[in-house]
């Protein structure tokens, strides 16, 4: 959870002027450059400030010269009426009310919402009230007209509101035909009318209007209507609210306006990233009658396809750069020739498979993706229905609560379907059928540990070759301004990257695949026939992973390993009675100087220490050593000639540095280019598509979380107890998922758990915007499949307000976990009749993750600064009684899934919710959750707990988002799949139905 976060009178949107603009900057529109939020939400008003202020006083917005534009708050009222007069004389009225805006300047009627009906009440107070985003209506000329009906027949209530949110865009004349033709469809009559300026509530007294409905003769009373407008953060006592409003469906809910409820120019922070929100409100009682205010906002992410393109451009450019690698592996021997050239065409068309899905998402302008369009091909990157959903809680005597959660479709691959599993059944197959395909191949066989290595020293020394070069220049140029302290910083940093690039470099892959790699040149075939080669098996003692075995190598009799262990195959000299010349994992060439690349390496160091020595002894002077060491007698032998020119001493040391490393880079590319052509050789029959597979998983699982840490970022930019845990240890990220271990989901929970893991690849890192718009807010990845890095960009004036280390670029960790337990009708078959030990497995592994995360945290940062709960339980008691119900052998043990998540709030961390398409069961998983926090955080009272729930499900968030996938308000659920629910995870009835989902 959030820590509770206060809510001043205000919310402001902060605008900032550009350095050299002035006053000219207040000439673009406001809300185009960085903005803060208060406490997260909603702003009120828009505060300008100027930057070059802020620049010479940076203690923060408090010193800055701050002035505010008021600007018109999001309108929210809900409705009651008194004195209904029904059609009948002994029958009291089913009560309706239909919301429309008249438009003053163009005199349009546009229809905007509708109220729930209350049945047989002349007095009815409609829980389901009205929103107006602060952009709309744009006049306080504006007015509202209230319609009031009864509506005979309540079963024709569903469609109704269906149908009338349609005609949101229609004018008057075709707005009102539509609603008065359902009207009479079902048998509805007309009761009255009434008109009111949005100007006339913003200035009401206590902000309630009571006005006189006009009945359609003009002469016999119709009653009267009441409208109060609803404040966020300011509560109403109890005893202004009617409380006999038992019979009626839910507490107040707040109709979606068509337009956005937020100017999404103007509202701070969440601008370049988050849009199209869909906000609902609601009034429930706690447990001392007071009332609390509930708002949900639900929100797009441009994540959803940003970040997803921007790893296809990586994705492509990695896989270019591996085909210059393997053209510059030089000549090789036919065989391995042909081998290469396979690999080249099969890489060649992944690159324009992935050139062609990036070009069609060019096209798209969208930032969500439905679920009816998951098994989409051109989608198949885009993570499906990705949402914020944010719940503010106002509460009597208490702060404002801000909770958040990100809803996201199961992380797999739909297009390419689960008729084989997924990515944890088919990697596991795969790794076990890669050895035979090395011998039909004739190639090595190299483990994944093997693999990664290899693709870890090729991202690591093409980091810090450049690196160390821009380093070994820096001292130059100190030497040259004789500067010592530049000298001894420069030298500092040098000493570290290059002891970081020979730390790296030490290990025997890569000596090992040098010598394969000559034994793959074409010279090694002709001069081995003047040889009698002869393969033995040789055992490898205790398995070492720095060991890359052979089973078979072009101009050898492939060697078949008799068990699973590593096997030698080595070279024996003709004619010398047999005796073994070496026993290492790699064949040897008689004519191959095996200690080449011992010095190559070594003389990194040697000329490193050579480099260090000068510097000393121009710092020192000559006579301040006694008996120079051999690098500081070759240090000696430059000085002697010109003691005065550093530079001109220091240049050739530093030269021969570079050069070292430079041939040890080369050396070193080539030896992992050719460990990975053997991977990508074996890989040719199917792991290439495999690749393809972890590709799509891990950009939709990346996209999700992108979206999460930016969104948990933004409402904790003034937590201090946060940022310091974010940098010190870390935020948790808590999948939450529905899927059940059977059919297709199975294959599905097998994508998403690869998928989950792979983000342990990912950091996050904050940086300065480059310039105060916008659009220069977006974050950006960065890196290669083994490690990327997402950048998220901070306006000017909220970077300087971080803590140092972030400022400094330090990396920022994220620990994914994933906890799943199946609710439908085909995990009670997978429980009864199939196999579940996939989640049991899974539940086991992350909760380990969660307690060795729990653990860390608990020493580097005080348990204090975590958020404070109303519930005393401790975090440790939550992490036992977690383990307790991951091991119990129960059926749909959904507990696992609620202390999770109750836990990842307590630790600060990020809350995803999942199923197959985000819509229905995360809907189910996602109200229940909400209900139980205002339950047990705002003493939500037991009496409207299940009227809450209810309310959520049928007029909330959720319910706009099942429209927004399938045009159709109902949950993809039939009965006989509910009664396999548990209880607490079905919908009202009236919300659900056979939909195409």
């Amino acid at each position: 959870m959030n820590k509770c976060v206060r809510a001043g009178a205000l919310d402001w949107t902060v605008v900032f002027r550009g350095r050299g603009g002035g006053g000219g900057a207040r000439g673009r529109r406001e809300g185009q450059v960085g903005q803060m939020e208060d406490g997260g939400t909603r702003h009120l008003g828009c505060c300008v400030v100027d930057v070059n202020e802020l620049s010479a006083n940076p203690e923060g917005l408090s010193a800055a010269a701050v002035t505010t534009t008021p600007k018109l708050r999001q309108l929210e009222f809900s409705i009651a009426c008194n004195d209904l007069a029904a059609s009948g004389r002994d029958r009291k009225p089913n009560a309706l009310v239909q919301v429309a805006v008249i438009d003053p300047q163009k005199q349009q009627l546009v229809f905007h919402a509708c109220t729930e009906i209350v049945e047989a009440n002349k007095d009815p107070l409609f829980l389901t009230g009205v929103t107006f985003p602060s952009e709309y209506p744009d006049s306080q000329d504006s007015l509202v007209k209230l319609t009031v009906y009864d509506a005979k027949n309540k079963s024709q209530e569903s469609f109704e509101t269906a149908s009338c949110r349609q005609t949101s865009d229609l004018k008057r004349t075709e707005s009102e035909r539509v609603w008065r033709s359902l009207l009479c469809d079902s048998q509805s009559s007309f009761l009255g009318s009434a008109t009111f300026s949005i100007g006339d509530l913003l200035r009401a007294k206590d902000g309630r209007l009571t006005l006189s409905l006009r009945s359609s003769d003009g002469v016999c009373p119709a009653g009267t209507v009441v409208v109060s407008r609803l404040k966020m953060g300011e509560v109403e006592e109890a005893d202004h609210i009617a409380t006999d409003s038992s019979s009626q469906k839910c507490p107040l809910v707040c109709e979606p306006a068509d337009q956005p409820c937020i100017d999404r120019e103007d509202y701070a922070l969440t601008g370049p990233v988050f849009r199209n929100p869909v906000c609902k409100v609601y009034r429930f009682q706690t447990v001392d009658s007071k009332w609390m205010l509930v708002r949900e906002q639900m929100e797009e992410c441009t994540l959803s396809f940003t970040i997803p393109k921007q790893l296809m451009s990586l994705y492509i450019q990695e896989d270019r750069s591996r085909l210059q690698d393997l053209e510059e592996l030089g000549e090789l021997s036919p065989h391995w020739d042909n081998l290469r050239k396979e690999v080249v065409m099969r890489y060649g068309g992944i690159i324009s498979s992935y050139q062609e899905t990036l070009a069609e998402l060019e096209k798209i302008s969208g930032s969500f993706k439905p679920s009816c369009c998951k098994a989409q091909k051109s989608l198949e990157f885009i993570p499906i229905n990705l949402h914020t959903q944010r719940m503010r809680v106002t509460c009597p005597q208490k702060t404002d609560a801000l909770y958040d959660i990100i809803t996201v479709g199961a992380p797999a691959a739909h297009f390419q379907g689960f008729k084989c599993g997924g990515l944890q059944r088919l990697l596991s197959r795969y790794e076990a059928e890669k050895k035979s395909f090395s011998t039909a191949y004739q190639c090595i066989y190299y483990s994944p540990q093997h693999t990664a290595k290899a693709q870890e020293v090729l991202s690591t020394v093409s980091l810090l070759q450049p690196l160390i070069t821009s380093l070994a220049d820096q001292l130059l140029q100190a030497a040259l301004e004789h500067s010592s302290s530049g000298l001894k910083d420069a030298l500092k940093s040098l000493s570290d990257k290059t002891e970081h690039f020979v730390h790296t470099l030490k290990d025997e892959l890569v000596k090992s695949a040098l010598l394969a790699l000559h034994a793959a040149r074409p010279g090694f075939i002709s001069k081995g026939q003047k040889q009698t080669p002869v393969l033995c098996h040789q055992q490898s003692q205790g398995g070492d992973l720095n060991h890359s075995p052979v089973q078979g190598l072009p101009g050898h009799s492939p060697a078949t390993p008799v068990t699973e262990s590593p096997v030698a195959c080595n070279n024996v000299k003709g004619g010398d009675g047999g005796s073994l010349k070496h026993q290492d994992s790699i064949p040897h060439h008689k004519e191959y100087d095996e200690e080449e690349w011992d010095r190559v390496w070594a003389n990194v160091a040697k000329c490193l220490n050579c480099v260090i020595a000068m510097v000393d002894k121009l710092l020192e002077g000559d006579n301040s050593k006694p008996e120079p060491a051999p690098e500081q007698q070759l240090a000696d032998v430059i000085t002697s000639h010109n003691p005065g020119d550093w530079r001109e001493q220091l240049s050739p040391l530093v030269t021969r540095l570079k050069e070292c490393v430079l041939e040890v880079v080369e050396k070193a590319k080539r030896a992992m280019t050719f460990v990975l052509l053997q991977e990508a050789v074996c890989s040719i029959p199917q792991g290439l598509h495999l690749q393809q597979r972890r590709d799509i998983v891990f950009s939709q699982a990346l996209a999700a979380l992108a979206c999460g840490f930016v969104m948990r970022l933004y409402a904790g930019l003034q937590d201090k107890d946060f940022l310091r845990q974010l940098h010190l240890v870390g935020l948790v990220a808590q999948f939450e998922s529905l899927l059940s271990t059977y059919s297709e989901e199975i294959g599905m929970l097998e994508d998403m758990e690869i998928g989950i893991s792979d983000l342990q690849r990912v950091t996050f890192k904050i940086t300065e915007a480059k310039a105060d718009d916008l659009s220069d807010l977006q974050p950006s990845v960065c890196g290669r499949r083994d490690h990327f890095t997402v950048e998220v960009p901070l306006p000017q004036v909220i970077f300087q307000t971080l803590p140092e280390e972030i400022q400094e670029g330090r990396p920022l960790r994220v620990f994914p976990v994933l906890f799943n337990v199946g609710i439908n009708e085909q995990q009670t078959i997978a429980e009864r009749f199939g196999d579940i030990s996939l989640q049991e497995r899974i539940n086991q592994k992350n909760f380990e993750i969660l307690e060795a995360y729990y653990k860390t945290l608990r020493e580097k940062v005080p348990l204090e600064c975590l958020p404070c709960f109303q519930t005393q339980t401790d975090i440790k008691e939550l992490l036992e009684t977690l383990g307790q119900n991951v091991v119990t052998k129960k059926r749909k043990n959904v507990e696992i899934l609620w202390i999770a998540g109750t836990i990842c709030r307590r630790l600060n961390g990020i809350r995803f919710t999942s199923c197959k398409s985000a819509k229905d069961r995360t809907s189910m998983s996602v109200t229940l959750e909400q209900c139980a926090l205002l339950r047990d955080e705002h003493q939500l009272s037991k009496d409207f707990f299940v009227r809450a729930l209810d309310c959520m499900r049928r007029e909330g968030c959720r319910i706009e988002n099942v429209q927004k996938n399938i045009r159709c308000r109902k949950y993809a659920f039939n009965m006989l799949q509910l009664m396999a629910f548990p209880k607490c995870y079905r919908p009202p009835d009236g919300t659900y139905g056979k939909v195409d989902s």
